[in-house]
């Protein structure tokens, strides 16, 4: 069985976007965004929702052709083309790059992808994790906090319909104040 993992930077008051989208917010660094690299490196198969696919896939694919990418940008890049994706939408009609589309049932598509066997999963798009959230098929949640309140926009967390506890299995401090914790779920 595979593990499914959700992971995003947030403010310190939960939320992956501001209105409208906004992700200026976030502090970056080399070693935030060599975390960030590591992790596209390691994953098998990453899940998207539409909104989150749109915006890196309009970016990523070429931006390791753009003036002054840096050797890290140029390597995230070559991984996040490289890496399996599924984007789940009902809106959209087709995606390019290494990519496929669902348009079905996220929840039963996501749990047939759990019972393969093969390497880890990420979930990435409040959305769409909020809905294998609720199903309880994410298995550990990468919170990546970053010291800014923005007071209102998309939430990290979904409304659940039960407790989801946790285990901490990992802290870690990047510079600028943004704190990593890690956490599994316990079953």
């Amino acid at each position: 069985m595979r593990k499914l993992t959700f992971g995003m930077n947030l403010s310190l008051d939960g939320y992956v976007a501001a209105p409208g989208d906004d992700l200026s917010w976030g502090t970056s660094g080399d070693e935030l965004f060599g975390f960030w690299s590591d992790r596209v490196g390691s994953t098998g198969l990453a899940l998207y929702g539409r909104r989150l696919w749109e915006g890196m896939n309009a970016h990523w694919p070429t931006a390791d052709q753009q003036p002054g990418a840096t050797p890290a940008h140029i390597e995230y890049a070559r991984r996040w083309r490289d890496m399996p994706k599924v984007v789940f939408s009902s809106t959209i009609e087709a995606v390019d790059g290494n990519a496929r589309l669902v348009t079905g049932d996220a929840v039963a598509e996501i749990t047939r992808l759990k019972a393969e066997d093969g390497p880890p999963m990420d979930i990435a798009g409040a959305t769409l994790a909020g809905a294998a959230m609720r199903a309880g098929l994410i298995d550990e949640y990468t919170v990546v906090t970053h010291p800014v309140l923005i007071g209102s926009g998309t939430p990290f967390f979904a409304p659940v319909d039960n407790w989801v506890n946790l285990n901490l299995v990992e802290t870690r401090t990047f510079p600028g104040g943004v704190l990593l914790a890690k956490y599994e779920t316990r079953r």
